[in-house]
């Protein structure tokens, strides 16, 4: 057991953050939902209820494809998009998806790559891209729950303000729901951009996602 949590601590951390997280959302989420629906003169519902109900499922949702965005545009531009000084872009000399010898693939393939790396044709093309491919997805999955959730969620708060609910397709053209894509999104690209130009003036010892602390500021693709 020791040897796997110092093996995979990282994942272990962040697994139990989120969790953790997760449930402290549920809780909170369900006491302030019970507030509003006591205030509109109705009654409050279970706990199990509410974490079954599409106005959790939206919040959640909200928040994922957020982050799914922001890995799917990070892990797609950086294969072009440079950022001098950065240990968060490539070297300025490499960008593009770089040559097979950079790569490990075709006949630089080391003995220990993926079989599809080695079987070569399609599967080593999708799997080049797997990466982005799954982040992508993860993206477009994790909205589309979120508009469906946000939808139901809208429309029962319609139906409780005695208003008439409204299509789908409504609502995807709504103010809600771009209010909730949007008001993520520009927080999450702040959140990278901030990483990548701190980073070329700022250390941080020990760190994969810093350069070495004596390296120079204009020093790119350089970890710590």
């Amino acid at each position: 057991m020791r040897r796997f949590l110092r093996e995979n601590g990282l994942s272990v951390a962040f697994g139990v953050g989120f969790l953790l997280a997760l449930v402290g959302q549920a809780i909170a989420g369900h006491a302030d939902f019970n507030n509003q629906l006591v205030s509109d003169g109705l009654e409050p519902v279970g706990f199990g209820s509410y974490v079954s109900s599409s106005d959790f499922g939206a919040d959640v949702m909200e928040n994922w494809q957020s982050e799914y965005l922001q890995f799917f545009l990070y892990v797609f531009v950086t294969v072009w998009l440079l950022q001098r000084g950065s240990p968060e872009s490539k070297e300025l000399h490499k960008a593009g998806p770089e040559s097979d010898r950079d790569q490990l693939v075709g006949e630089h393939a080391p003995a220990g790559a993926p079989a599809w790396v080695r079987a070569g044709g399609w599967r080593r093309a999708v799997y080049s891209r797997s990466l982005g491919l799954v982040m992508g997805a993860l993206f477009l999955l994790s909205w589309l729950a979120q508009s469906v959730a946000g939808a139901a969620a809208y429309n029962e708060q319609q139906l409780r303000q005695l208003q008439a609910p409204i299509s789908y397709g409504q609502y995807l053209g709504s103010a809600d729901f771009w209010s909730r894509s949007l008001q993520n999104w520009q927080s999450e690209l702040l959140a990278v951009a901030s990483m990548v130009i701190l980073s070329i003036f700022l250390r941080q010892r020990g760190s994969p996602e810093s350069k070495p602390v004596g390296a120079s500021h204009t020093a790119t693709g350089v970890e710590g």
